[in-house]
Formats: C-alpha cells, structure tokens, sequence
C-alpha cells in the first residue's frame, strides 16, 4: 500500500513539475513575442502628403509602417473633427507625422489624450508666410482667413517645393532621432528622395524663368508658397474660405483687378468646385486652369505622386503664362 502510494506522489510531482515548465515556457515565449511586437515601429500620418513624404522615407524598411489618418481624398484639415476610427488608428501608433503650423486643428485633443505618442511636426523650424487681410482688421478674428492659423499662419508649406523638401528632411530627422534604430536607413531614403525633388525643383525653375506676365488669381489660399517658390504674384484670392461664393461686390472687386493688371490665368484646384469661374472668365477674357495643392491622392499612394503633381502643375504654368 505504501509503495502504491509512493509511485502516486512521485507520479504527482513529476505532473506538477511538468505543469510548472510548461508555463514557464509560455511565459518566456509570451515576452518573446512581446519584444517582437515592440521592434515593428507604427507611424500615423494626419494627411495626403505627409503620408507621401513618410512613404518616402520609410521606402523599403520591413518593419516600419506608415498608416494615413485620414481618407486619400480628404484635403487639407483645417477644420477636420476626429472620429473614433481615427482614435483607433491613432492608439496603435508610436510616432504621428503632422504638418504642424495649426494645419491640424484636433491636436489638443490628441495629445490629451495619448500622452505616450510622439508627435513629428514636418514644418518645425520653417519661416512661415504670415497674411492680414485688410478687411477683416476690424473682426473679432483679425486677420484670419481659412487657410491660416489663428496667428495669420499660412500652413500649406509643402505646395512650395522648397518647403516640400525642407519638410521631407525634417521628417527624415526626427524620425531618426524617434527611432535610431532605423536611422540610417532614414537618412539613406531622405537623401534619395530629396535628391529627387531638387531635381524637380531645377527642372520647374528653369522651365518657367523666362515668363514674364506673372500676375495670377488663385481661388483659394494654398498657394503662397508656391507662387513664392516661381516668383509669382497673387494679385487676388477668389474663395478665400473654400465652397463659399464670393459676394457680388468682391467679384466685382476681383473682375476689376484682373482687367487693370492684365490678368491671363484664374487657378482652381482638383479638390474644390470653382463655380466663380465662368463669371470671371466671361467677363475678363482671363481662362480657367487647374493647379494641385497635392492634398489627395489614391488610396493606395503611390511614392512619387508629389513629384507627378509637380510635372503637371509645369505644364499647367506654361500652358497658362508663356
């Protein structure tokens, strides 16, 4: 009986033993697991071209990846409102690409409420365009316009090509210094692509030096830093809050404009129905033509969509200056 006994106790521990290794085991492959999951780097961007230049820059590193926030088709997000499946995105993200420059209006928000996630702003450092517009010095909200910042910030930085690949090499910085890790291959893919856009950016100058009426309308504000860029000159803003029509008295104030400085091109853009159009065409003999802040894109983007913009808006320029 007491051998019986024995052989059962022994029979018991060795279960126990076995038990206790086994979840040991578990455990040991459970922080295995876990070290894993904390090497893949999730970076968040707020929209279009921030997701492109973060495309760019993470070219062809396996665990790094890059989700867009918003939908391809968004636009700027001046006065975009969170919605809880772009809370969700943002929880499983370590690092948020924003523009910054009050672009994006919801980050108080954000980091109330995620503490642990770092935000990259591209435009850190940069020398913004500010605006006052004479008519409003007397409203509540002075100077402001939409398009700008309560400070008469105009954020639309990457439109200009300059800013464009000064934002790329801020990206490509911080996110080095965020996860160093990958550093070097950062720094790897920020010199290509910028490399790529200085490229453009020659090609665009040296194509565009000889014009010579530089004088355009532009139906929203996206454009100073690009007419900056091309030494061109906005002599007026047709909507300046996108989807309102303008009065009758500031058509009227715009048609006058165009007729005095010998006005040839009106630039809407892809985003934006520009329904003044015709009416200010009509009446100036001024044509309608389309240039493309680079604010949407496919869903699927693709990495050299800013550059393929770019081309495009070249041809737009010479199609409508020279």
């Amino acid at each position: 009986m007491r051998v019986k006994i024995r052989k059962v106790f022994i029979l018991l521990m060795i279960a126990l033993m076995t038990t206790s290794g086994c979840g040991n085991g578990k455990s040991d492959l459970t922080k295995v697991s876990t070290a894993q999951m904390n090497k893949k780097v999730n970076i968040v961007t707020s929209f279009y071209p921030m997701y492109i230049f973060t495309k760019n820059i993470t070219k062809d590193i396996p665990d790094v990846s890059v989700t867009n926030m918003t939908e391809p088709q968004t636009g700027c997000l001046h006065d975009y409102q969170l919605s809880p499946a772009d809370i969700k995105i943002l929880e499983k993200a370590q690092i948020f690409v924003v523009n910054g420059a009050g672009m994006e209006s919801f980050m108080e928000k954000v980091t109330g409420r995620m503490s642990n996630l770092k935000i990259l702003e591209a435009s850190k450092g940069i020398e913004f365009i500010r605006e006052e517009h004479e008519e409003n010095k007397d409203e509540k909200k002075e100077g402001i316009e939409a398009g700008t910042t309560e400070e008469g910030i105009n954020p639309h930085v990457w439109v200009g090509i300059s800013g464009a690949i000064k934002e790329v090499m801020n990206i490509g910085e911080q996110l080095s210094k965020l996860d160093p890790e990958h550093a070097e291959e950062y720094k790897r893919n920020t010199d290509a692509y910028v490399k790529k856009l200085e490229a453009q950016k020659e090609k665009m100058h040296l194509a565009l030096k000889d014009i010579k009426n530089k004088n355009i309308v532009t139906f929203h504000e996206a454009f100073p830093y690009f007419a900056k860029e091309f030494n061109l000159n906005i002599v007026d803003v047709v909507e300046r809050e996108p989807g309102t029509e303008p009065s009758a008295g500031e058509l009227s104030e715009t048609i006058k404009k165009i007729k005095e400085l010998n006005v040839k091109a009106l630039f809407a853009e892809p985003q934006y129905p520009a329904k003044s159009a015709d009416t200010i065409a009509r009446e100036t003999g001024a044509k309608v033509y389309t240039l493309d802040p680079v604010v949407t894109g496919p869903k699927e983007g693709d990495t050299e969509a800013y550059i393929k913009a770019m081309d495009q808006n070249l041809q737009t320029l010479i199609d409508a200056l020279k």
